[in-house]
């Protein structure tokens, strides 16, 4: 009996959720947002929907750390800090090097700061976060749970380019993928509503929400996915690019007298995607604008066209599917989306019941009766995954 704190830090973020385990009861969640800056807004809820909201002064990452752990005890979720038996980490790129969630020692902080070039957005804030709380609970088991380890099990057919082997064996350039946790969630819940061993399963899981991926799981194992090397590739997203043409980005380079390459990814991850298309990287907005805005019309579109590419293609890859799984923030809360995709698909035997596709964020299957491949809505819940692996990895006599 304990519990457990499931970490997800940003560069300018702090996210949390408490859980009681091994009920997996969910105590408390929270962030702390815009860390660094002048203003910081801190949210919490606990309780039967009880909210604490300030804004403070939060100038880094240990600070951060501080303020939620003394919150939770100025607000009564816990009176101790030894109540908190296990700190779990989302860290986005394990590399080759994780191939599985691992408790966190010295060398594993290092690797995973060795690791920065593989995710320079992510791995470092999420070593600050690691840091923050082993200072403040340092006698704790802290576990990383890596984005990327879901993917490890990709044959090399699907995570190589077609590149000089040497740069492979060198400099690691394959495919790692992303969203692993949130794939691997969704997966085992829809074997569970779907009634069958998910070892005996073909089903693509699409988490479509700020940042998409598409992944092929066989057999209970990711056979392959949409991001690459990084998570910029892949379908269009908020406001990254997806897959371009590497010419392109050159003469694009050349056009706009850009020197640092480095300028053009952040083209790539921060103006491109739907942001660049239509002016908005808000899915529900340009869902209210695309009845009269043709170019909110065709970002969707664009969205679509895309999801129903890789889904195709792991049709093939597989030999067909038991059910397509949607998830994450647009796949849980946009039903107009969702029939979208479903009609891209229909040739496949996808057939949506319009009468189910109407509750959003509710686990079910939505498809009608009669349909040859299942479509199913389950609501993500990566905290939770990560918790399970704190209680698997960091308390294994449990």
């Amino acid at each position: 009996m304990g519990k457990t704190i499931a970490i997800n830090a940003g560069s300018s973020t702090l996210k949390f959720k408490l859980f009681k385990m091994p009920q997996e009861q969910v105590i408390a969640s929270g962030a702390i947002e815009r860390i660094g800056f002048n203003e910081s807004p801190v949210h919490i809820r606990y309780g039967l929907d009880h909210k604490y909201r300030e804004t403070e002064t939060v100038p880094d990452h240990l600070t951060a750390v501080n303020i939620i752990l003394d919150e939770l005890i100025k607000l009564h979720i816990i009176e101790r800090y030894d109540e908190i038996t296990g700190v779990g980490h989302r860290v986005v790129a394990g590399g080759e090097i994780f191939h599985d969630s691992v408790l966190i020692t010295d060398h594993v902080l290092q690797q995973i700061e060795d690791l920065a070039e593989y995710a320079p957005l992510h791995n470092p804030a999420n070593a600050v976060g690691i840091r923050a709380f082993k200072k403040v609970l340092p006698n704790v088991p802290a576990v990383a749970v890596f984005d990327t380890s879901f993917h490890a099990t990709m044959p090399p057919v699907n995570y190589l380019y077609s590149l000089p082997y040497a740069y492979y064996e060198q400099y690691g350039a394959r495919k790692f993928g992303a969203h692993g946790t949130s794939h691997r969630y969704v997966a085992m819940r829809a074997a569970k509503l779907l009634g069958k061993p998910l070892s005996e399963l073909r089903l693509i899981t699409l988490h479509l929400g700020a940042g998409s991926s598409i992944t092929a799981i066989q057999n209970g194992q990711s056979l392959d996915t949409s991001m690459g090397f990084t998570p910029v590739s892949g379908i269009t997203m908020a406001t990254r690019s997806g897959d371009v043409d590497p010419s392109l980005l050159v003469y694009l380079m050349k056009k706009l007298h850009l020197t640092d390459p480095d300028e053009m990814l952040k083209i790539l991850n921060t103006r491109s995607g739907l942001l660049g298309i239509a002016g908005s990287a808000d899915m529900e907005e340009l869902e209210q604008r695309c009845d009269d805005d043709p170019q909110a019309q065709l970002a969707i579109d664009i969205f679509v066209n895309r999801i129903v590419k890789y889904v195709g293609a792991y049709l093939a890859e597989m030999q067909g599917a038991d059910a397509i799984v949607i998830t994450a923030g647009i796949g849980e809360r946009d039903a107009r989306m969702r029939q979208r995709i479903a009609d891209k698909l229909s040739y496949f035997g996808v057939q949506l019941d319009p009468h189910k596709n109407r509750v959003s964020g509710v686990e079910r299957d939505l498809s009608t009766a009669d349909a040859k491949i299942r479509f199913v809505l389950i609501p993500t819940d990566e905290e939770l995954m990560i918790a399970r692996d704190v209680e698997r990895v960091g308390h294994p006599e449990h």
